[in-house]
């Protein structure tokens, strides 16, 4: 064998999934309410708005995909709110 200098294999970004808008960690999961959300690891709910929290834009909302977008279109902010 040869002793060639070895690399490490590069490290892959792994998605969780969103970060909770609480604690930062992303944990937060869909609950089995349409909209609803969980964080898993401080607990904390929140509901997903049509109406952004920051900004006021309006947006329609698809409560019931698996791909629900959860960042304001216009300002970027978060669309959940705690409930």
């Amino acid at each position: 064998m040869s002793e060639e200098s070895q690399t490490p294999p590069p490290k892959v970004a792994v998605d969780l999934g969103p970060q909770c808008p609480n604690c930062g960690e992303p944990w937060l999961r869909p609950t089995n309410l349409p909209g609803r959300y969980r964080c898993v690891y401080c607990l904390h709910r929140f509901e997903l708005t049509s109406v952004c929290p920051n900004c006021g834009e309006h947006s329609t909302i698809v409560r019931m995909s698996s791909t629900a977008i959860l960042k304001c279109n216009a300002c970027g902010d978060s669309m959940l709110q705690a409930v």
